[in-house]
Parts: C-alpha cells; sequence; structure tokens
C-alpha cells in the first residue's frame, strides 16, 4: 500500500472525552450513564452543525469527521451515510504519553468494527524530551502504522510538541516566543525522529505555524525518505481565536503537501457552550457551528487561490 492522501481534507474534529467532559461539563473520572448520554447529545449537536455545512452544499468527498467511539454515538454511521470522510482516534484519552485506548491487543477490533477511513492518534513528541517516554511511544505507535499500512488503512498521527522547561526558559517563559522560534523546527525533528523509528504516516495533523516557509520545511519532512512521496499534512486549530487560525491556514494553503485542516474547539465552542448554558438554541448553535466550520473551509480555499495567482 502506497503511503499518503491526495484528496482535500476539511476534517471537523471532536473527538475530544478527557478534557471534554472535564472542561465543557465538569465531570471527572468515568462519567455515568446519564452524563455519557450528556455528552453524547452534545456532539451529535456538533454534528448538526456538519449536516447544516453539507446542505449548503460543501464538497461531501472533501468533507470529515473526527469522532470517538466513547461518546460518538451513532455519528459514525451518519457520518458514513451523508458521505463524509470518518477519522476515529486510537489513543488513550488525557494522558501525556500515548497509550491504546482498547489496548495492545485490541485496538485492531475497535477500529475494524467501525471501519474508518482514518485510524488517529495524539501524540505529544518533544525530540529534546524523556527519551525513556518517547521509546514506548515509538514502539507502541509502530506496532500501529504496521497493522494499518499490512490491512490497507490509513494513519492519521496528530503530532504535538510541549515545549521542555529549558526551551521555555531559553526564550523567557514567552509561550508566543516558542511557537514562533522553537517549535517549528522541534516539530521537523519530531517527524524525522517518528519517521526514522519506522512508524510510516499518511497524514501528518499538525501545529499551525506563523511562517509560510515554516509550512514548507514541515511539508518537505513529512515526504522526506523513499515511498513518502504522497504523504501530506493538515493544520489543526489548537481552540485558537478566528484570527490566529486564519493566520496558520493562510501560510499552510497553497503549500505542496497540505491538503486541508481538522479544527475542532474553533469551530464549536462557543456555540455549544451557549447551548448548554441555555443562552443558545439548539437550532442556532447548530447553525453557528455550521457556518464558522464553512468560514474555515472558505478561508483555506481562497489562500491556496491566493497562493496558486
Amino acid at each position: 500500500m502506497a503511503l499518503g492522501y491526495h484528496k482535500k481534507l476539511y476534517i471537523l474534529a471532536f473527538d475530544h472525552r478527557g478534557s471534554f467532559q472535564k472542561k465543557m461539563f465538569g465531570i471527572a473520572g468515568e462519567p455515568s450513564p446519564e452524563e455519557t448520554e450528556r455528552i453524547a447529545d452534545a456532539k451529535r449537536l456538533i454534528f448538526e452543525g456538519m449536516e447544516i455545512a453539507v446542505e449548503r452544499g460543501v464538497e461531501a468527498e472533501a468533507t470529515g469527521v473526527l469522532v470517538d467511539e466513547q461518546f460518538g454515538s451513532d455519528i459514525p454511521d451518519r457520518a458514513k451515510a451523508h458521505g463524509l470522510s470518518l477519522s476515529m482516534p486510537v489513543e488513550k484519552s488525557g494522558q501525556d504519553e500515548f497509550d491504546f485506548q482498547y489496548g495492545e491487543d485490541g485496538f485492531a477490533e475497535h477500529i475494524e468494527k467501525y471501519n474508518p477511513l482514518f485510524a488517529k492518534v495524539l501524540v505529544r513528541f518533544n525530540p529534546d524530551g524523556d527519551a525513556e517516554m518517547n521509546a514506548r511511544q515509538l514502539a507502541r505507535l509502530e506496532k500501529l502504522a504496521t497493522w494499518l499500512h499490512a490491512n490497507d488503512r490509513l494513519f492519521l498521527f496528530e503530532l504535538l510538541v510541549p515545549a521542555e522547561p529549558a526551551q521555555l526558559e531559553s526564550v523567557g517563559g514567552d509561550a508566543d516566543r516558542y511557537d514562533a522560534e522553537l517549535r517549528p523546527e522541534l516539530m521537523r525533528r519530531a517527524i524525522e525522529a517518528i519517521q526514522d523509528y519506522g512508524v510510516e504516516v499518511d497524514v501528518w495533523k499538525i501545529e499551525g505555524v506563523d511562517a509560510r516557509e515554516d509550512a514548507e520545511m514541515l511539508a518537505a519532512q513529512s515526504r522526506s525518505g523513499e515511498g513518502r512521496e504522497g504523504v501530506t499534512c493538515v493544520l489543526l486549530g489548537r481552540g485558537a481565536g478566528n484570527d490566529k487560525v486564519d493566520h496558520w491556514l493562510r501560510q499552510a494553503a497553497g503549500v505542496d503537501g497540505f491538503i486541508g485542516f481538522a479544527i475542532g474547539r474553533s469551530i464549536w465552542w462557543d456555540a455549544l457552550k451557549g447551548y448548554l448554558d441555555g443562552s443558545t438554541e439548539r437550532a442556532d448553535a447548530a447553525e453557528q457551528i455550521g457556518s464558522n466550520y464553512l468560514r474555515f473551509v472558505e478561508v483555506y480555499r481562497a489562500a491556496e487561490s491566493a497562493a496558486a495567482v
């Protein structure tokens, strides 16, 4: 199976689990059945926003959802019924170290049950971080990647590179300086280290960068090495405001190797919060979510067109 994915991808991401139940609902620990249904209904509302976007003519083949099994309810089936691409997470939620949600012997069964287009992981990996933890993560990720490609399945890898204390100290504790000055090269090194271990990825889901040359560098690294010519990247939103996400999209759109985005909280957080606190009707919240999603699609497409000119 050749590595990579060539079509456009505009993914609405709402596979959040531990952080979602804690920050949105104030629920710690294992939710009760009633709490689980309340969280699941919130996710159904997010998907209703996507259905509005589909009704307005967004290109179904390029449109996707990233949703989890725990709270996803019937959304995987509904997404497929609409002709949308489905991505689902494999990782255990809320951990600094990547591990499998259903164990090293159970992930295959769950992937086969839902048959998503992409199996997705979220991994925190700083190349200058804890070497033993990085090694443990790489071993698990290599096992997953090998199984996916042996079974003709696609791998979506969400890479986060949190700052090490010494790195943050070197920029005076300024997180924005870390993002601009240090993170892009650390991301490149992280991708390189993951590749060198033998973890082959089809689409990298990566944090936005402030300069176009950094987007070009990361796309080039994702395709570095034999057999990776078709590997591509999408941008994540990191819960940032519209102006920041718009800037990141404009830096990446049109760069050879970038095919779209996978944005979550920046699209649905405020609308869902309004619905849950009673200040926004359900239909209005869904409308906001659909409109926010479509706006990011248009920002990306416009920037891609401008780059082509």
